[in-house]
């Protein structure tokens, strides 16, 4: 298997957010539930020199990027390829009792966008249409787009891309592929602009993006393992502890937010940013990957009640005015 230079590898997005709002917890363990290369995870490891940490991650590809990351932690780390839908089965297994910081930054990476084999970007036309986070899946996009009908097709363009041109697009594709196999992104990409009409496509970025991540998440199943992940990452938090998640669309962010919400109201546990943080400026500038990350703060209460956003006031001085 054929593992990314760790120099290609980009900054860990909302890093020193992210370490701010871990700071009010004693962190002896620690979930990295997408451990990906392991750039959060090292900040962790490097702050708080005691705890143990767990990474999770789908890719086996990314488990061995880590692997290499933290080889100077390997007496403190656990690794393991998996969901973080599972997430409690993974603690019980590493023999952790809950965590006291856990962490899920969502959505596909730039080593996922970056490798033309796996398929997950528009920018690259020749690539296979796979998008499959975890290789041994047995279904990728081009396996969805020959065997759906037109009204599947159409909701998961709806639905999962929110998609204005989702039924004209499930119609051209079904008729496209009657005529010839969509099997690259090249292909796909032919089929929408076909689909869209010529002044739609002029607004509103690539004319794709919609599509491809819609499929992206059909094909990973992505909305169902993360309310599902929610659930055991607030059921394995420690007292003390926190829950950070980073989402980069409105799909995601609605999800964490309503299950940040529903358990903040429950004796027990607080939600800690009503509103979510964003990236800074210089960082978007740096990164512009970074431009639709939101994060949001979850603790599971030790005894005394905090006041939302205080996140935002150590890292940035307020979070009033984020959105």
């Amino acid at each position: 298997m054929a593992v990314h230079d760790l120099g290609s590898v980009h900054s860990p997005v909302m890093l020193q957010e992210v370490l701010a709002a871990f700071a009010p917890a004693a962190i002896e363990s620690f979930v990295d539930a997408t451990v990906g290369a392991g750039g959060h995870s090292v900040a962790i490891l490097e702050r708080w020199r005691g705890c143990r940490l767990l990474g999770i991650d789908r890719d086996p590809e990314a488990i061995e990027l880590a692997r290499v990351r933290l080889a100077d932690y390997r007496d403190r780390v656990e690794l393991r390829q998996g969901n973080f839908r599972n997430l409690g089965h993974w603690t019980r297994e590493c023999g952790f009792t809950g965590a006291d910081g856990i962490l899920m930054d969502l959505g596909v990476s730039s080593m996922h966008l970056d490798n033309v084999k796996r398929g997950f970007s528009y920018a690259a036309p020749e690539a296979p249409l796979d998008m499959r986070m975890d290789p041994a899946q047995p279904t990728t996009a081009a396996g969805l787009l020959s065997r759906l009908d037109e009204g599947e097709l159409s909701r998961i363009l709806r639905d999962w891309g929110e998609e204005r041109w989702a039924s004209r697009i499930a119609a051209f594709i079904v008729q496209q592929r009657a005529r010839k196999p969509i099997e690259t992104a090249g292909d796909l990409i032919e089929v929408i602009k076909a689909a869209i009409p010529a002044a739609a496509r002029r607004t509103g970025g690539h004319p794709a993006r919609r599509t491809f991540q819609a499929l992206r998440i059909a094909v990973n199943d992505e909305l169902s393992a993360l309310a599902e992940g929610l659930e055991q990452g607030a059921a394995e938090l420690r007292p003390g502890g926190r829950f950070i998640v980073i989402s980069f669309h409105s799909l995601e962010d609605r999800l964490v937010k309503q299950a940040f919400r529903r358990h903040g109201a429950t004796p027990g546990y607080n939600e800690v940013t009503r509103k979510p943080l964003t990236p800074t400026g210089a960082e978007i500038e740096g990164n512009p990957r970074a431009r639709s990350a939101k994060l949001r703060v979850l603790a599971r209460n030790d005894g005394q009640r905090e006041e939302p956003a205080d996140v935002g006031n150590a890292v940035t001085g307020s979070i009033g005015g984020r959105n």
